[in-house]
């Protein structure tokens, strides 16, 4: 204990290192500017080193900053866990990306509150990197490989991918009765790198001849697959998340191929939150959600 260092100062410095800014740390705890820096200066020279490079646009952690701002990050978030108030701890916040939130997991939000009705739910839509230190987010789910330096993170499913249309364009070109005959369609999101993956996949061989064509870039499949209701194109899809599209004739999947880059998504969420019972129970849901998917009559 007697190498740890003060409370306070170690407080200071979270707050520091979660806004990047004095001033917004000063107004975080109510305090001066010039208090925030005489706690941070305090710090520096109990550790013998220092925590921030001071810059004329602002200021970034050193080395050392960046290796202890982690650990520091979590020990606080564990005693606002264990010392927060009761409706903080009855409270699920969760960010996830758009196609994800709409086309799968809101509509199963509904049977997770029935069956935690104490837990307050709410989801937002991002496409960027939560950052769980600065923003008022409990979990999080997110695409990639894993690989999130100081977070915990859960598999659910790999990410997949096929080509969908329209019956319209189905009509307007003839039945596809092989993968060749997607290359002359017009594609949505054509440069996305899934297209080459897709087509490798089903023993396509793209010719050097092959015209770059105009096309539609919606940049998220919930746009890309209205295009393609709408007649636009094809587009290359998740089939977990158009179910209901591909159910009632909005969508054709012509072939049963599908792809995966390697990618996943998961449930990610800080270390210290690994205990708290609406992260659990949440996690547990999501797997027995899967697991329905996969089920007989999925």
């Amino acid at each position: 204990m007697d190498h740890l260092p003060p409370l306070a100062a170690l407080r200071v410095f979270d707050s520091v290192a979660r806004h990047m800014s004095f001033t917004a740390a000063a107004r975080e705890l109510g305090m001066t500017q010039a208090g925030v820096s005489h706690h941070i200066r305090l710090l520096e020279d109990r550790l013998g080193s220092p925590l921030f490079l001071r810059k004329p646009g602002g200021i970034e952690l050193t080395s050392f900053g960046a290796r202890v701002t982690g650990p520091t990050h979590e020990a606080f978030d564990l005693l606002r866990a264990a010392f927060g108030p009761a409706r903080e701890r009855e409270r699920l916040a969760i960010s996830t990306l758009a196609t994800l939130a709409g086309n799968w997991l809101s509509q199963r939000l509904g049977r997770f509150q029935a069956e935690n009705p104490g837990l307050a739910v709410r989801l937002e839509t991002s496409d960027h990197l939560v950052d769980f230190a600065r923003e008022d987010l409990d979990v999080a789910i997110r695409m990639g490989d894993g690989n999130w330096p100081g977070l915990t993170a859960h598999q659910l499913f790999p990410v997949d991918f096929t080509p969908m249309l329209s019956p319209e364009l189905i009509r307007r070109h003839g039945p596809l009765a092989d993968p060749a005959q997607i290359v002359p369609l017009p594609w949505i999101d054509r440069d996305q790198p899934g297209w080459q993956i897709w087509l490798a996949a089903a023993g396509v061989v793209l010719s050097c001849d092959d015209p770059a064509r105009p096309a539609l870039t919606l940049g998220t499949q919930i746009h890309e697959a209205r295009a393609a209701m709408a007649g636009e194109g094809v587009a290359l899809l998740t089939p977990r998340f158009f179910r209901f599209e591909l159910a009632t004739g909005a969508l054709v999947q012509p072939f049963p191929i599908t792809a995966t880059d390697g990618k996943a998504y998961w449930l990610v969420y800080p270390p210290a939150r690994r205990h708290r019972p609406a992260i659990q129970a949440f996690r547990r849901f999501l797997l027995s959600e899967l697991a329905a998917d996969e089920g007989p009559g999925a």
